[in-house]
């Protein structure tokens, strides 16, 4: 069983005994989420990332989730792409597509991927439009305190660095405000060309979620969330400055993950 808390400021978090517990919470939790958003306005416009997330979503294609999830109202982004063609293995489309996308009955138009045949920057201005063309029709909510879309829910990974989305410790691409999805061509990562939602858009969202899962990302978690100063500025850990500004912020994780949190050594 999880041992859930929430955090005065960094919301509520679950660490989980395995990362079936973890996949099974994830999955729930997902299925409410649409459910709800689907009741509230006839959508549900839902922001994946690439890695091992698309693994934990798994038991979406699987009963009962397969038949009580309304897959016709779903429109799916996401929330940072590597600028490579979509049949390439590094794409999070095709990750999505082949693992999740394919087994569901999300019609086509519905599902919002860059322009996999232009520049970086042009991949990046072209989504931000079509998003924008979205938010215009309705079909996506508009924030209402940000120049920003209201995304029902974004689902983040995070890595050891503590980087979510392509948005990686102390790069400039943190500090962007004006616009809702940025590029790279410089990833700390391979590849090295890619686009991203920026922090406000991320910060606009109704529900976030970060999934991480494994020892390596124990420390960046710890940094994430409990009551310390940070090493430097605070730049150098995207992931603390995921902070909703209207909405609910929740960390999935297991144990090795979360192994050296405060209140999780504290409970042990």
């Amino acid at each position: 069983m999880a041992l859930t808390w929430t955090h005065k400021d960094r919301g509520e978090i679950r660490v989980h005994e395995n990362l079936e517990e973890l996949s099974i919470d994830l999955v729930d939790y997902i299925a409410e989420i649409s459910e709800a958003s689907i009741k509230e306005h006839g959508a549900f416009c839902i922001v994946l990332s690439g890695g091992s997330l698309i693994s934990f979503m798994g038991k979406l294609i699987e009963p009962p989730y397969d038949k009580i999830v309304d897959w016709a109202k779903w429109y799916v982004f996401w929330a940072d792409e590597r600028v490579v063609a979509k049949s390439h293995d590094d794409s999070n489309y095709k990750l999505a597509k082949d693992n999740l996308l394919s087994k569901v009955n999300v019609f086509p138009r519905h599902i919002c991927s860059i322009n996999d045949t232009v520049s970086v920057e042009e991949a990046a201005t072209e989504y931000e439009f079509a998003i924008r063309q979205m938010v215009r029709t309705r079909t996506v909510a508009a924030s209402d305190n940000s120049d920003s879309p209201r995304f029902d829910l974004i689902l983040l990974g995070m890595g050891p660095d503590g980087h979510v989305a392509s948005l990686f410790p102390n790069h400039p691409a943190l500090e962007v405000k004006d616009d809702w999805v940025t590029f790279l061509t410089d990833s700390p990562k391979p590849p090295p060309e890619r686009i991203t939602f920026t922090l406000p858009v991320i910060n606009s969202a109704a529900n976030v979620v970060v999934v991480a899962t494994g020892e390596s990302k124990a420390n960046a978690m710890h940094l994430a969330i409990d009551d310390i100063p940070l090493p430097e500025s605070s730049l150098s850990l995207p992931a603390r400055l995921v902070h909703p500004s209207n909405g609910n912020l929740i960390w999935f994780m297991d144990k090795p993950a979360g192994s050296k949190l405060e209140r999780f050594k504290f409970s042990e």
